[in-house]
């Protein structure tokens, strides 16, 4: 009885040892698949297109200047006049015209004496009509010959702006989208493997500058390019 107790225990011991063995293996067989990096690539896509800007905005600020109140006033409303005027002699209409707010500053001048008024307005040109504002721009010294001072500080240029960027944005995206790929495709092709799905994608901001060789925002030229770039990570299979 006591060698037949003796001989069945080894049997278990072998088992449990395989066992460990085995749970070994697979325990490193799922490391190594954990570890095992996954290839991506990661491109970038350009769209690019030219446009024309279909607004244009023009800030015209105005300053009359003396010592009596009433006859600086009465300059900065002859001012106001030949400046709607000039604006509509140009084709702007009154609709089209905006005036955007006065301001009175005086103080005493010492060496003179007397006080010092001045009355600055300003007034907003605004259209769709782009060729109509870059002919009255271009005229703007016509202002000044009638005897009205412009104040560049409250002023400034033309301001252009393209509108309609989300009717261009969907086909943008695609067109990049596909630049992307066709990058994508290129590495593959050097490197002997094929590109598999989207892995991440990142859309950048769409930008306006100026073409032809300007620089900015863009909104001084009507003459206008839009700009997306798309980062995306494609697998490598």
């Amino acid at each position: 009885m006591a060698n037949s107790g003796n001989s069945a225990g080894p049997v278990p011991a072998a088992l449990v040892a395989g066992g460990i063995a085995l749970a070994g293996l697979f325990i490193a067989y799922g490391l190594g698949q954990i570890r095992k990096p996954e290839a991506v690539v990661t491109v970038r896509g350009l769209s690019e297109r030219d446009v024309v800007a279909d607004l244009a905005t023009w800030t015209i600020a105005t300053q009359a200047n003396g010592s009596d109140l009433a006859q600086v006033q009465a300059k900065a409303d002859a001012d106001a006049e030949a400046v709607r005027r000039f604006l509509a002699g140009t084709g702007f209409t009154e609709d089209e015209i905006q005036p955007r707010g006065s301001s009175v500053s005086q103080y005493f001048d010492s060496n003179a004496g007397r006080m010092q008024i001045t009355i600055r307005q300003r007034f907003l040109a605004r259209t769709t009509d782009i060729a109509r504002m870059q002919k009255a721009f271009a005229s703007q010294a016509e202002i000044i010959r009638n005897g009205v001072a412009l104040d560049s500080d409250g002023g400034g240029g033309v301001a252009y702006s393209f509108t309609r960027l989300n009717d261009v944005k969907p086909e943008m995206i695609a067109e990049a989208t596909k630049s992307a790929r066709e990058a994508a495709d290129q590495f593959a092709r050097d490197s002997d493997t094929d590109v598999g799905g989207i892995r991440r994608a990142t859309q950048g901001l769409f930008s306006i500058t100026g073409r032809d060789g300007d620089y900015g925002m863009g909104n001084d030229t009507p003459y206008q390019k839009v700009r997306v770039v798309t980062t995306i990570d494609f697998s490598l299979e």
